[in-house]
């Protein structure tokens, strides 16, 4: 018996796979396909990127679907335009010889006349993106009153991007009777909170450990000075010269900035950002899938749903704002079987954050040295002696050689072999010859005289927190652009509801206060004065927490409040 077959996968789903050239089911799908198509429960399966989970819960769902009847059995739910096309076209693919089976995709950014006229001619299954199909519901376009399946795919991805409350709009129109499957690549106390919430008894699948990265990743991190990461990236892809890659910034400034600076510097670059329209997006896109873009630069949320499977390299070009992010970032490469690596590029005051990493995917993450000027020419002829010896020779030139020979017939086979080099290679030998080393080193001594720095530095207090939309990182971003400071010159960033508080060191004082006494957010002046003196600043700041902790206790006791009712086995 096939291998599929075996999982009670039906013969019509079985041909359609193997045509696809599986013959054997990944780890999620052996566990999850025969639960779904065996039991009719909800169930929350954990698993990386990349492991097949579009087949694990699409084949069951193909083969439940009744394609006699028009109505809509079934919804898929993804964070973004691009993981909705996928799944999408994975379905039709899949469903190749099922008759009169219809499954339309449903997304912003595309005509929603087009995609209603589909949905009229009957629709068994719709993939969708949060925002659009709940627009439709309202509109009453589409009825979502009788699906019997429901799936949430990536649940972690859009909770991280603000879909909560949109998620839970959708999900108070379907019945109470049917099945929810979650699928996701971490569980945070979000994604659990939705199981608790919306789910019946679900059961639960793990796939390696909760959170875990993905094993054919490894992961390396390289200390710098601040000022010279954007070089330290240029080491690493000069170091590296096959590599296809995703570079992440945590802003759309950032994530412009280095892909402009790769351009100028002539590599394939393009960034991906939210203020990009959708078709500079599709565009982009599909010359990264083309490989026309060897690197893409983006933001996290600009990223979620890119569906490439021989992505050689992720860079964190900078760390995410929530640590649980880098499992995503990591899960971009290494994906169908093939090895990946995870870069970090780090400051020695963000070097704490790797402790939490290595905790967050049960992995360790390797300190490497930033390759040398030397190495980096090293590599860079090797790959071009490699270059000429697998480069295949096209007959169409033949008319073409005797000349070239006549041009170069006076040259013997050593200097050939320098005149070639010098073409090819003078570019990194002349960029490289003189160049420093970029590595940091972390001695006893370093960190204690970084210590005694810090002693060295004031406390500021700012009237603008969380409410304001801020976190440590993007505030810290806020201090660096108006006052000119660099990372390093900026720490102990703690932000509150309503408030904020910063260090930096004493001979930057009246720049501080000068630079960001101007600058309005939210229509209102920055407020920002010296903290109390050191030896009661601890008591000053411990003051302003505990007021902002008790308001938002309330806030949370309010919001607890609001969920009463909601037991177990209470489902949408």
């Amino acid at each position: 018996m096939r291998k599929f077959q075996k999982l009670g996968v039906n013969d019509l789903l079985v041909k359609s796979v193997e045509n696809l050239g599986y013959d054997s089911p990944t780890e999620v799908q052996s566990k999850v396909i025969p639960i779904l198509l065996n039991k009719e429960s909800d169930i929350v399966a954990l698993a990386q990127t990349g492991t097949g989970k579009t087949a694990a819960f699409g084949l069951p769902i193909l083969q439940k679907i009744d394609s006699s009847s028009k109505n809509t059995q079934g919804l898929i739910l993804s964070p973004t335009r691009e993981l909705c096309l996928q799944i999408t076209e994975d379905l039709k693919t899949y469903s190749e010889f099922i008759k009169g089976l219809n499954i339309v995709a449903v997304y912003g950014g595309a005509s929603i006349t087009e995609q209603s006229k589909k949905i009229k001619k009957g629709a068994q299954i719709i993939v969708a993106t949060p925002g659009r199909i709940l627009d439709m519901i309202k509109r009453e376009i589409i009825n979502i009153s009788k699906i019997e399946y429901c799936v949430l795919d990536e649940a972690d991805e859009m909770l991280n991007m603000g879909f909560y409350e949109e998620m839970k709009n959708i999900l108070s129109f379907t019945p109470k009777d049917k099945s929810t499957w979650l699928f996701s690549a971490t569980m945070p106390k979000e994604v659990s909170s939705i199981a608790k919430k919306f789910m019946y008894e679900p059961l639960e699948v793990v796939i390696g450990s909760k959170n875990a990265g993905t094993k054919n990743v490894s992961h390396e991190y390289y200390i710098v000075n601040g000022r010279e990461r954007y070089q330290t990236l240029k080491r690493l892809t000069d170091f590296n010269p096959l590599i296809f890659s995703v570079i992440f910034c945590r802003t759309k400034r950032d994530t412009q900035k280095v892909s402009e600076k790769l351009i100028d510097d002539g590599y394939s670059a393009g960034a991906l950002h939210g203020d990009l329209s959708q078709n500079q997006r599709d565009l982009i896109m599909k010359s990264f899938r083309n490989k026309q873009i060897q690197m893409l630069v983006a933001t996290d949320v600009a990223a979620r749903g890119i569906d490439v499977d021989n992505i050689t390299h992720v860079i964190n070009y900078q760390l995410p704002d929530e640590i649980e992010t880098y499992t995503h970032r990591s899960g971009r490469t290494g994906r169908a079987g093939k090895i990946g690596v995870s870069i970090i590029i780090i400051t020695q005051s963000e070097l704490r954050k790797i402790k939490s990493i290595e905790k967050l995917i049960q992995n360790k993450i390797l300190q490497k040295n930033i390759p040398s000027g030397e190495e980096i020419c090293l590599i860079q002829l090797n790959h071009l002696a490699k270059k000429i010896n697998d480069a295949k020779v096209n007959s169409e030139i033949n008319p073409f050689i005797s000349e070239f020979k006549k041009e170069i017939n006076h040259l013997s086979k050593d200097e050939l072999i320098q005149k070639l080099v010098s073409v090819e290679f003078l570019r990194f030998h002349k960029y490289y010859k003189n160049s420093k080393d970029l590595n940091l080193s972390i001695s006893s001594n370093s960190l204690i005289e970084s210590k005694s720095n810090k002693k060295n530095s004031i406390r500021f207090f700012l009237n603008i927190g969380k409410k304001d939309d801020f976190n440590w990182m993007t505030l810290k971003d806020l201090i660096k652009e108006n006052s000119k400071l660099s990372n390093e010159e900026i720490f102990h960033v703690d932000v509150m509801e309503n408030f904020s508080f910063f260090n930096t060191y004493k001979k930057f004082k009246s720049k501080v206060i000068s630079s960001l006494s101007e600058v309005k957010i939210n229509n209102r002046k920055i407020k920002i004065e010296l903290s109390n003196s050191p030896s009661k600043k601890k008591k000053f700041d411990k003051k302003r927490i505990k007021i902002s902790s008790s308001k938002e206790k309330s806030v949370s006791k309010r919001k607890k409040s609001k969920y009463l009712g909601f037991g177990r086995k209470t489902k949408f």
